[in-house]
């Protein structure tokens, strides 16, 4: 499928801009409260005297909270709007930031972690959904890429934060502002950008399509018009009324339930997109990778550094994946990703299995480290300029509007378990053999490839009401609209 000149000359409307830049904000929040907690790991297990299995458990366990807030997202969503959980996302992110920096005790301090992984969990819904369902159809990729960009971008504020909070105190664990360690005020820097999302909740408008859902035509027409002027809203309006008409005559009523598994097949889509994104390892690649830069000559110390540089590499790839998915495809840059992925994870694998020595005295002979090292950023490249911004862009396009929020919420709670139990695996697993573990991240990502070469069609250029179109069986009722829609995502955007 291909986009003529014409749609991609078509100009963004500058309102469309602004709402989705805004909605990607909870993405920013996301990205800085899931990793703040880096520069405080250390300073957070001497100032309560933890053991490193609760140490551990006191940073996985926001991700339980993403989990569940991810989950409950959905219904919040669906029932009070799209608006409202932003809301709710933003005051816990706020809670959560106080909260953690005045924590008195371990289990204190988890609970706040707790709280801020629902918020986190919220925010990976609600981003996605509204700027999906906000934008036009020709630039909904590179709308929908905001929200990975907002991530990135949270992860290096949290970083360079952590970074300037603990070298302005002489290190995490000493007193910075009113006798307050440095680590308790990377927690409530938090508060700021939480602050901020929730002022810009209060001045966004609801979805259109939540609108219409909920019989509100007159409201929805006028957001589409506020929106995109230019556009025909009318058309609009008649395609979202046309879709909840023919999902009654088909029984279906925003269950998610179906014949696959329990469930919908193209919720089990959403579902594996998400774990596939985890199961590659992109959150637990560098944990060795202080070993890698000791094995090409840097000292330790370099670490924070190279981080910082590695969250600018993250942005700087974000940005080539939003310049090309409205250009290009879903599909091309997905596949050519986790080609990119498997060959430099597989590189990884041989690179450790001809290393010498064990735990941190880890060291690649020859050229295996320089190679090592190579391959690591490589797939952080591949990760980052396609599955990390682009499984966002498709859970925010394949689900049908009726279902839309509670599918993405279940999905992105797939993703989050995911995720913890990569988190918690990969110590073990890289104590038994650190090259199987590569190995096996390395054949996700080779399952990447076969996944979305023969279950996930291309949807560039298609409204979301078309795109929902493609993932239905052939007999349906809309499986038979399913060539009309491809034919008309080719004709030209109205500008």
């Amino acid at each position: 499928m291909t986009i003529t000149q014409d749609q991609t000359a078509a100009k963004i409307p500058q309102r469309v801009i602004w709402l989705a830049v805004a909605g990607a904000v909870g993405g920013f929040l996301f990205g800085f409260d899931s990793s703040v907690v880096n520069g405080a790991v250390d300073a957070i297990k001497e100032e309560f005297a933890l053991s490193e299995a609760v140490t551990g458990f006191a940073v996985a366990v926001a991700l339980l909270g993403c989990a569940a807030g991810a989950y409950l997202a959905g219904k919040i969503a669906d029932r009070y709007g799209r608006i409202p959980a932003m809301k709710i996302g933003a005051l816990l992110f706020l809670v959560s930031a106080i909260g953690t920096g005045f924590a008195f005790g371990v289990w204190d301090l988890i609970f706040w972690r707790l709280v801020g992984g629902l918020g986190i969990g919220l925010a990976s819904v609600i981003a996605p959904a509204y700027i999906s369902e906000i934008s036009p159809r020709h630039v909904r990729g590179r709308l929908a890429s905001l929200q990975q960009l907002a991530i990135t971008t949270g992860i290096f504020a949290a970083l360079l934060s952590d970074a300037l909070f603990a070298n302005s105190a002489g290190g995490a664990d000493q007193a910075l502002w009113f006798g307050l360690e440095a680590w308790r005020w990377m927690f409530m820097a938090a508060a700021l950008p939480a602050v901020v999302y929730g002022w810009i909740a209060f001045t966004l408008p609801e979805s259109p399509r939540f609108l219409v859902f909920k019989g509100k035509d007159e409201e929805a027409l006028k957001v589409f018009k506020s929106i995109a002027p230019n556009d025909d809203s009318d058309r609009h309006l008649r395609d979202i009324k046309k879709a909840i008409d023919e999902d009654k005559l088909a029984g279906q009523k925003g269950s998610l339930r179906g014949k696959a598994f329990g469930l919908q097949p193209v919720v089990w889509i959403g579902i594996i997109l998400s774990v596939l994104q985890q199961f590659v390892g992109i959150n637990v690649i560098f944990y060795y990778s202080t070993t890698l830069w000791k094995a090409v000559g840097f000292q330790e110390k370099d670490s924070l550094t190279i981080s910082v540089a590695t969250a600018i590499t993250n942005i700087l790839v974000t940005l080539v994946a939003i310049a090309l998915v409205d250009r290009i495809g879903r599909r091309p840059i997905m596949l050519a990703g986790s080609i990119g992925m498997a060959v430099s994870l597989g590189t990884m694998a041989l690179a450790f299995s001809s290393a010498t020595g064990s735990g941190d005295a880890i060291s690649l002979p020859g050229a295996w480290g320089p190679a090592a090292l190579v391959a690591a950023n490589v797939f952080v490249i591949s990760f980052g300029a396609s599955w990390g911004p682009l499984v966002w862009v498709l859970l925010g396009e394949i689900f049908p509007s009726r279902i839309r929020a509670r599918a993405l919420g279940l999905a992105a709670a797939a993703q989050w378990i995911a995720n913890f139990a990569i988190t918690l695996s990969f110590p073990v697993m890289a104590a038994a053999s650190l090259p199987l573990t590569y190995a096996m991240y390395a054949l996700f990502a080779a399952a990447s490839f076969f996944f979305v070469m023969f279950k996930v069609p291309e949807t560039n250029g298609m409204s979301l009401e078309q795109a929902d179109t493609l993932f239905v069986p052939k007999g349906s009722a809309k499986g038979s609209a399913k060539g009309s829609a491809k034919e008309s995502a080719k004709e030209p955007a109205k500008s």
